[in-house]
Formats: C-alpha cells, structure tokens, sequence
C-alpha cells in the first residue's frame, strides 16, 4: 500500500543507518584512545579492575623509586664501609710492626694517626639525601636505629601489604654521638689455666667509639706465677707513642692488636652485611620493574582495543554507511512516485 503518510522503508532505512552511525562512533573512539573500555559504561567490571590495577602500577611506581633512593644510600654507606676496611687494616698492620724492639712508635703514631682521622672522615662524609648510618647520634630527637627501604606494594582483595627492607645501623655505625652509651658486655676474665676469654665489647656505642677490653698476662717479674690485667680500649683513642720494649708494654701491644682484629671482624661483618642488603636492593628492583611490566601488560589484555580489527570494522562501516544513504535516498523517493498516479 503506498501511504503519503507513513514511509515504512524510510523509516527502516533511517534506523539501520543510525545503527551504523552509532557502531562507527564506537570504532572511531577506540581508534582514537586505543582503549576498547574506556568508560565504565562500556563494561563495569573490566573498568573497574583496571582502573584498580593502574592504581596498584602507580603504587609500584612508587616502590622502584624508594628502592632506588634506597639502593643509592645503600651503596654510599658500603663504599664508606669498604674504604674503612682497608683503613683499619692498616692500622693492624702498623701495630703488627710496633711490636718490633727498638722501632720508632712516635712516627707509627702518626701514622695511626691519620688512619684514624680518614676513618673518621670517611664516616662522617657518608651522606646521601641528608641520611647518615655510619655517623649517628642515637640520642637525637627522631632518631630511628632501624632505617627501612620501601621494597613492595602488595594488594589481596581489600587487603594491601607494603614490605621493607630493614637495615639494622646498630649493626654498621662506626660513631655514635650519644653521650649515654649502653654497656653491652662485661671484661673477660682469665680462666682456670690462665687463657684469655677474648675481646669482648664493653660499651655500647659506635664500632670505633666503643670500648673493648681483653685479658693480657702481665711478665711475671720474680714472682712465681704470672698475673693477669684486662685491657681496655676504643678504636678511635688508639695511642702506642708512650710505649716501650718493656714486657709489659709488649702484652698491651699484643691486646692492642686483639682489639684491633676484633673490630675488623665485626667491620667485615658489617660490609658483608650491607653488602647483601645492597645485593637484594638491586635485585628487587628489577623484579618490580618486571611486576610492572606484567600488569600493564594484563590491564591491557582487559581494556585495549584491537587495532587491526577496529581498522577492518571502520572500513566495514563506512561501506555500510554509504550504502544506508542511498537506501534512504531511494526510500524517500518512493512517495514521488505517487505524483504520477494523478497525471493525466
């Protein structure tokens, strides 16, 4: 039936191509944002998990780079700690000849001296974003003896975990400021045959700043047995320019000496220590990195868009669209028609 007032193929027309319109504002919004949900309206529930992941990947940004402020404190106080072993191991060395009869322990001395004053200056030069660990002040306001290095970003559920690499400074401070130093150690004693018990750290400050003591056997000058002292010292008043050839002075020499590789134990130790942590600072970092990675890589299984196919849909749509014209057009021109019916 041909009707002036109803056009059923127009109207058909009119919808299919404003159904193709509609598909190619869709394609050419994905192509243009390279996202196939951009919104949540396009899928709630793939928006709202990588919206929650980016989130997270901005959180782990974060995290790589505390752990490489972290890594770079890390590796000043170990080259500190490093540059202070060869020191140290000088001095032991310097002793090691002041046990020689007749040498000048003045000038060894001197010597010693200025070891000390580049362990000291090596420590206290060990800054690197206003953080020093081996040159402390355990008495300050705000001081923390255990620093933390932000290592993860962890969420389950609605449950989020962020975990540390602890660093322990009591463990590698060479000087402590403090003037209240917390005793951590008795002076040894002899035993039952006379030997020894070992140097043993009596004060509780830094490792050069503290105070060690061992049992030295005194020269049993005419008297039937020998006797027994405990000597005790700090690394940093370490002084032998008084000393003589005397047997007794020779034993403190030797305690001297004890001190000294007991110092450079706990300070190889404690490089070895920082050293691991350094080992594990860098290893979590690239494994962040990876993290990373992996989870942009996830947000994007989820959410990208498909260009190659997008491409083929558009050119797709514009064929269709073409096409939907020209339905229309002819579908418009049927009522023209009825013109001809009242022409004589």
């Amino acid at each position: 039936m041909a009707s002036l007032l109803t056009n059923a193929a127009a109207m058909t027309a009119l919808q299919t191509l404003n159904s193709t319109n509609r598909s190619m504002d869709t394609t050419q919004n994905r192509i243009s944002t390279g996202l196939r949900i951009a919104t949540a309206s396009e899928g709630a529930a793939y928006w709202s998990i990588a919206t929650t992941m980016r989130s997270d990947n901005k959180a782990l940004s974060a995290v790589q780079d505390a752990l490489g402020l972290g890594a770079a404190t890390v590796d000043v106080q170990y080259t500190a700690l490093d540059g202070t072993v060869d020191q140290l191991s000088e001095i032991k060395k310097l002793l090691t000849s002041a046990k020689t009869p007749g040498v000048n322990r003045g000038q060894i001395q001197a010597d010693i001296d200025a070891r000390l004053g580049q362990m000291e200056s090596i420590a206290s030069s060990a800054v690197f974003n206003s953080e020093n660990w081996l040159s402390v002040d355990s008495s300050a306001t705000g001081y923390n003896d255990t620093k933390q290095i932000v290592a993860s970003f962890t969420r389950v559920g609605d449950s989020i975990t962020i975990e540390t690499i602890d660093v322990s400074v009591a463990e590698i401070k060479l000087y402590d400021g403090s003037t209240t130093a917390t005793a951590v150690g008795t002076a040894p004693a002899a035993d039952a045959t006379g030997a020894a018990a070992g140097v043993v750290k009596v004060g509780g400050e830094g490792l050069f700043d503290a105070e060690y003591s061992v049992t030295v056997e005194n020269a049993p000058v005419g008297t039937a047995a020998p006797t027994y002292t405990a000597i005790t010292l700090s690394i940093e008043d370490l002084d032998i320019s008084e000393l003589t050839d005397s047997a007794a002075d020779q034993a403190k020499l030797t305690a001297y000496i004890e001190i000294v590789d007991a110092a450079l134990g706990q300070l190889t130790d404690a490089a070895a220590n920082l050293g691991a942590v350094k080992n594990r600072v860098d290893t979590q970092k690239d494994f962040v990195k990876a993290l990373t990675d992996a989870v942009t890589r996830g947000i994007g299984q989820l959410v990208d868009a498909d260009m190659n196919a997008e491409s083929t849909r558009l050119q797709a749509l514009q064929v269709q669209q073409q096409l939907g014209i020209q339905a229309l057009s002819i579908a418009n021109s049927n009522s023209q028609n009825i013109l001809s019916l009242f022409r004589g």
